[in-house]
């Protein structure tokens, strides 16, 4: 590694330890991939995009199945200097028709089972090349590259230089590309190493059990960098499975899941303290956690789940310490080199307690929104600091709270759902006068979401037939766990849908009553 470069990837492989042939990944199938695999794999897909003679800048878009080869395909494209377009594997031809027409990756990469589809969607678009990749260790892209070089690369990037574009949406509805630079994972990674106690080979070292999806932040980022950059080994789980976790605690210290899997995991009858007896810290983010889980887990297991706070502009802002309190219902403080500020309508800092708008600004924070010069510019404050759209309150310890989200997202079991896009859909449908999508609380996802229509004067809408057509239109996660057709919405002096009146009334029982 040179000093000079800046790329992500030059800095995750300068702490593979110096034993090559050690174990860096244990799949569930049992296959074993050591640093030495990684590096080479790596070098291999690295030069294999490089021969294919693409812009300064390209994208290189992927949706496939969780697989260590996926992986590769990541650190390949920061080796080789290009920008990686994860995309979820749920989405279905509508949306990422959206996400290929706005990045306009140079290659795309699937599955075979979606090739046809996706195909036709990327050459529409102006792609050049489009690959297969699957989960068993096949498809056109490992068949091509395999006759590519394996002699080291890693392109000379700057910090400032973009490495990832992910997409998120506000209350339009249309999604966003986020670029996060080398320098901003970079410098997230190295926070997160030294605040959550990351320990070096000669420490014993740390086992991380990776069990998220590798298409987002919390998966991709924080626990992907976090292993790598301490060249710690990872037990790689293809899906979450509780018991199958649970199995493996044994063998591992570190563990990062959302929610929704800690309330999984709390219904094994084999979580116990002893099965927990080798774990040195269990990490919570993604959605807001429970205080029912967070007691109901240091009960069961002695161990104290640390939540942290973060989102895809941002990754990691506050975290829960490792070493000191760790409070229930909060998301802890600022990690060193970010700034926080809890600021009123005005944009003046609020005092210890009071609750407003959460700004943040940090070496972490985003370049800006793929060709949204405007929304950028809107998104962040004249001195540099950047709007979350989280509603929050900070005490005077820095232990921040957050309490809602002015954006009106839900967070349904770790993914973001946008209100704003199941309306629009919901809106289009036949007889549809208009509609309103809210999150109610769930013991499970955390919140779910529920549709209520209002039907044109004289049209009939069944409610199990809106889901029907919404489910097959956009990814499963997404769809409203239920749907009531109403005569109106409730609204205010100027008219605007009170969506609190609608979360209050579906609140207690999502099927709710009409």
């Amino acid at each position: 590694m040179t000093e000079k470069n800046c790329n992500l990837y030059a800095h995750l492989r300068h702490a593979f330890p110096s034993y090559l042939d050690a174990c860096a990944v244990e799949t569930d199938t049992g296959l074993l991939y050591s640093w030495r695999d990684l590096e080479r794999g790596t070098a291999v897909l690295a030069n294999f995009l490089y021969s294919l003679d693409l812009a300064p800048g390209a994208r290189v878009a992927a949706q496939v199945d969780k697989s260590v080869e996926a992986l590769m395909l990541y650190l390949a494209t920061l080796r080789a200097g290009y920008v990686f377009l994860p995309l979820n594997t749920a989405y279905q031809s509508a949306e990422v028709a959206y996400f290929i027409g706005d990045a306009e990756p140079a290659v795309v990469v699937c599955t075979a089972r979606n090739f046809d589809w996706v195909s036709k969607l990327a050459f529409k678009a102006g792609t050049q090349w489009v690959f297969t990749l699957n989960d068993d260790r096949t498809g056109s892209l490992l068949e091509r590259a395999v006759h590519a070089s394996d002699q080291p690369l890693c392109a000379a990037r700057k910090a400032e230089d973009v490495a990832v574009i992910i997409y998120t949406s506000g209350t339009t509805g249309r999604s966003k590309g986020a670029m996060l630079t080398h320098g901003n994972m970079l410098s997230n990674a190295l926070v997160l190493k030294d605040c959550w106690g990351w320990r070096s080979a000669a420490q014993g070292g740390d086992v991380l059990i990776h069990a998220l999806p590798i298409f987002h932040v919390h998966g991709l980022f924080v626990a992907i960098h976090g292993a790598l950059i301490n060249g710690s080994k990872m037990i790689w789980l293809s899906k979450f499975d509780p018991k199958r976790v649970v199995e493996k605690l044994l063998q591992a210290t570190v563990f990062m899941g959302v929610p929704t899997l800690y309330v999984r995991l709390l219904a094994e009858p084999g979580l116990t303290q002893a099965a927990c007896g080798h774990m040195r810290l269990f990490i919570s983010g993604s959605a807001p956690l429970l205080m029912d889980t967070f007691k109901a887990w240091q009960a069961r297991t002695g161990h104290t789940i640390l939540e942290r706070y973060g989102m895809s502009e941002t990754i990691m802002l506050t975290s829960n310490p490792y070493r000191g309190e760790r409070r229930g219902g909060t998301v802890g403080a600022p990690l060193p080199g970010v700034s926080l500020r809890v600021v009123d309508e005005r944009n003046a800092p609020l005092a210890a307690g009071e609750i407003g708008d959460i700004q943040v600004q940090g070496p972490n924070v985003f370049a800006g929104y793929w060709r949204m010069p405007e929304k950028t510019a809107a998104e962040f404050t004249a001195d540099g600091f950047f709007k979350t759209g989280d509603v929050g309150k900070q005490d005077a310890q820095g232990y921040v709270t957050i309490v809602g989200r002015s954006k009106d997202l839900i967070i349904s079991g770790g993914y973001n759902v946008y209100p704003a896009e199941l309306e629009s859909f919901i809106n289009d449908l036949p007889g549809v006068a208009e509609s309103a999508v809210v999150g109610v609380p769930h013991p499970d996802f955390g919140e779910v979401g529920v549709a209520v229509v209002v039907p044109r004067a004289g049209a009939k809408v069944a409610a199990d037939d809106v889901l029907v057509q919404i489910k097959a239109s956009v990814a499963n996660y997404k769809v409203p766990k239920q749907c009531f057709v109403v005569s109106d919405l409730p609204r205010n002096a100027m008219g605007k849908v009170q969506k609190n009146l609608l979360r209050q009334h579906y609140a207690g029982d999502p099927r709710g009553t009409d």
